[in-house]
Formats: structure tokens, C-alpha cells, sequence
């Protein structure tokens, strides 16, 4: 008898050893898959920059978007990751309640430097960090791209690539730690709840814009002496609506990417998947809720504008608006948030330029104020629920006044210091390309090449100015 019983734990104890090693090989294949998908929110990205700059500037645009993906790799591993596990309960590496953040975790998963940086490489003992780090180095990708298309025809490629490491490896990050994890203060002590990063990528990302914005200055001809404003088209609409789509595909994955699965160490429970707070969270309703945001978004913008440019741009806002939520809401409550969006973008575009602010391509309004709006709206729709692991009374709930706070915070990690190293950059001559170069064009100034035939560009400067 006592044979048997040893033979049946023994078949047991194997059962659950295969169920685990499916279990890990299942998390590494599903963000492995999230990281090319993410990619294609940066193929999205460069096309919709390109197509929105003049031909004489094309090339330019598209050597800055390549660039602000190349420096957040590097820059994300070093010692952005870092932050993120070192600064959540505020700018102190003081460990949290749940005790996972401080300078001994930091010091554990500092990839780049020491004895931690033996487990980021080929072997076997831990095979799932490199493709989680990934997911998470492609969020900072993001963050940075997101800011550079409202800049573009009139910043230094250098002055660019600075302000994107500060954002992408910086900003964002603090704003995660603090509102995206589970020791985060603005968790923990407000309750803040933002599962697809309405605020601590979108809203991050578009406040930065604006803070560079105010020092960088508008396009020459944007604006007449008498304050109005001109509207100064890019070369390709069609590769910008295009390029609008792609980043919408791409967000599939950056949403995937926001859910823990079970595998290895990382999950908050082996039972199913949860949101990066521990709450739970299906696929199924991802699939309802994106796909109803994107509609929603579209409808919004066509009701208010019939422009097929902001059509688009009102689907990234569609996403955007429900992004807190997207765990909590109802398809139904979806769509009417997301129309909600799609109808506020252009006008409040058209509010920001008529105070001066030359945003080439709606950043600050698509990712900022709707990034705003998303954290605000999961506060008046979901207070009372579960902000983090634990049935409501045990653990932080969500309410309006959290989001707001939230939402403060976030629109500062991004706004001050925009603003303050774009100052510091425009002080040392490195943020804006000289009026010349502006005017002839950064593609001939900058780039050793052209983007197309020569018969094309040779008449593109009369078109162009």
C-alpha cells in the first residue's frame, strides 16, 4: 500500500513538473509574440511621421523615429528597468508593503551590470526574463515615439534622441513604478488603477510633447502675425492614415503585454491570468473591448470631422480613452466612452493651436488629454473596485478622487521634465535646427540620401515653403 501511495506522489509530483514547464513555455511564447507585435506600432509610427512631413523633411522624420527605437533598447536596459523596480514607493529605493521594489530588489535585477547580468544571456536556468524585459523595453519604445511625431520638421536630431532617452527610459518609468506596480504608492495609497497605461505611457508621453513644445516653438508659417494659425499638410496622407492603422494593430500587442500569465515566478496567481495588479483579467474581454473602442473612436471622429486622418487618430484615441479600464468595462460602456473620444480630439487639436503650440501631428491631444480623460473616466464608471490583488475592503479600491491624483501625477512625470531638458537644450544651442536648414529643408542638410526621384524633389521645395 505505502509502495503505491509512494508511486502515485511520485506520478503526481511529475504531472505537476510537466504542467509547469507548459505552463513557463506557454508565458515566454506569449510575450516573445507580444514583442513583434509591439514592433509594429514603430513600422506604424515612422510611416504616419513620414507621410505627415513635407518631402523635403520625409527622410529626417524617419531617421529620428529609427533612432528613438535604437536608444531605448540599450538605454531601457542599463538602467531603466532598474528604476522601475527601485523607485515605487517615491523617489527613495525604500522597500514597499509588498516588499518587491527597493534598492536590494533593484540591486537583484540591475541587468546591465554585476552578477545579475550572467542570467540575461544564453542559459538555462531562468528563461523567461529576457522576453518579459521585452515586453517592457518596447513600452518604453513606445513612450518615446508617441512624442516624437509632434516635433518633427524643426527639432536637431541630437536634441531629439536626449529628450527620447529622458522620456522612454525615465519618465515613463518613475510614472509605472508609482502607478503600474504593486508596491507603487499611487496604488497602494490612492488606489490607482490604469491596466493598459492610459496615463503612465499616453498621458506621460503627450505632457513631455507639450513641455519640449513650449521651448521648441512652431514650424516657420505656422502661424500668421496675427495669431492665426495655417495648416501645413503633409506630403502623404494616405501613408499616414496607413501608418495610423498599423498602430493600432500594433497596440494588440502592447495590450497583451499588460496581462500576467501564469509561468515561472511572475504570477500573482497559477489559476489564470491577471492584470499587472493581480486582478483578474480574460483575453475575451480584451477582444470585446479593443475592437469596440477602435469603432467607437472611428464613429466619434467621422460624426465631428468626416477627415479620414483624424478617423484614425480618433481610433488610437478610442484605445486610448478605455485603456484604464479595459479589465473592469463593458463592451457597451466601451463604445460610448470611445465615441465620446473620437468626437473630443480635433477640437481640443484646434484649443491647443489656437494658444500657439504647433503640434505637427495631435500628439499631446490624442495621447496627453485623452490619456487624461481615460484615468478620469475609469474613476466616475469602476469606484469601489479592486485596485490590487484582494476582494474590495481588503485592498485599495478605485475612486474618481485616485484617478485624478493619478492622472496630476502623471501629466507632471511628463510635463516638467520636458520642458526643463528641452530649456536646457534650447540654452546650449542643441534643440532646434537653424532657420536655414529649416527652411531648405532637413532632408538635404541631414540625410545622405533622398527620398525620392529626383524630378519629384527638385520641385518639392516651391510646394513645400
Amino acid at each position: 500500500m505505502e509502495e503505491k501511495l509512494a508511486e502515485l506522489a511520485t506520478k503526481v509530483a511529475e504531472l505537476e513538473g510537466a504542467g509547469g514547464v507548459t505552463n513557463t513555455m506557454f508565458a515566454e511564447t506569449y510575450y516573445f509574440l507580444t514583442i513583434p507585435l509591439m514592433f509594429l506600432i514603430h513600422c506604424g509610427f515612422l510611416a504616419y511621421e513620414m507621410g505627415a512631413s513635407r518631402m523635403k523633411n520625409v527622410l529626417s522624420s524617419g531617421v529620428k523615429n529609427l533612432l528613438a527605437f535604437a536608444f531605448m533598447i540599450p538605454t531601457f536596459y542599463f538602467f531603466g528597468w532598474w528604476v522601475y523596480w527601485g523607485f515605487p514607493t517615491g523617489l527613495t529605493l525604500s522597500e514597499g508593503p509588498n516588499g518587491i521594489s527597493g534598492a536590494a530588489y533593484a540591486s537583484a535585477i540591475a541587468w546591465g551590470w554585476g552578477e545579475s547580468a550572467q542570467y540575461m544571456g544564453p542559459n538555462k536556468v531562468d528563461q523567461a526574463s529576457g522576453v518579459f524585459w521585452g515586453a517592457f523595453a518596447l513600452f518604453a519604445a513606445t513612450t518615446a515615439s508617441i512624442f516624437s511625431g509632434s516635433v518633427i520638421e524643426r527639432i536637431q536630431t541630437v536634441g531629439f534622441t536626449i529628450c527620447a532617452i529622458v522620456l522612454g527610459s525615465f519618465c515613463w518609468v518613475i510614472a509605472a513604478a508609482w502607478g503600474w506596480h504593486a508596491d507603487g504608492w499611487l496604488v497602494t495609497d490612492w488606489g490607482c488603477h490604469d491596466f493598459a497605461a492610459a496615463g503612465l505611457v499616453h498621458a506621460v508621453a503627450g505632457f513631455f510633447a507639450l513641455g519640449v513644445l513650449i521651448n521648441l516653438g512652431p514650424r516657420i508659417g505656422k502661424f500668421n502675425s496675427d495669431g492665426s494659425a495655417n495648416h501645413i499638410a503633409g506630403h502623404n496622407l494616405p501613408l499616414t492614415v496607413t501608418g495610423l492603422l498599423i498602430i493600432v494593430t500594433g497596440f494588440w500587442g502592447f495590450i497583451m503585454a499588460c496581462v500576467i500569465v501564469p509561468g515561472e515566478a511572475w504570477s500573482w496567481s497559477s489559476s489564470g491570468p491577471t492584470t499587472i495588479y493581480g486582478t483578474p483579467i480574460t483575453l475575451s474581454a480584451i477582444s470585446f473591448n479593443v475592437c469596440m473602442s477602435v469603432a467607437g473612436g472611428i464613429i466619434g471622429a467621422w460624426v465631428y470631422t468626416r477627415d479620414p486622418f483624424w478617423m484614425m487618430s480618433g481610433a488610437l484615441a478610442g484605445i486610448i480613452s478605455v485603456a484604464s479600464g479595459l479589465d473592469i468595462y463593458f463592451p457597451g460602456l466601451t463604445f460610448i466612452i470611445a465615441v465620446s473620444a473620437g468626437m473630443l480630439v480635433k477640437p481640443c487639436a484646434d484649443w491647443l493651436e489656437r494658444r500657439g503650440i504647433d503640434d505637427a501631428v495631435g500628439a499631446v491631444t490624442i495621447h496627453g488629454t485623452i490619456g487624461v480623460y481615460g484615468c478620469v473616466m475609469l474613476g466616475v464608471f469602476a469606484s469601489g473596485y479592486p485596485a490590487l490583488l484582494g476582494a474590495a475592503g481588503e485592498a485599495p479600491t478605485i475612486s474618481l478622487m485616485g484617478q485624478i491624483v493619478s492622472a496630476i501625477v502623471f501629466v507632471a512625470c511628463g510635463f516638467i521634465p520636458g520642458y526643463v531638458v528641452s530649456l536646457i537644450l534650447k540654452n546650449m544651442g542643441m534643440l532646434r535646427v537653424p532657420e536655414a536648414v529649416e527652411k531648405a529643408g532637413l532632408d538635404p542638410a541631414k540625410v545622405p540620401s533622398q527620398g525620392y526621384p529626383e524630378g519629384i524633389s527638385a520641385s518639392a521645395p516651391a510646394r513645400n515653403n
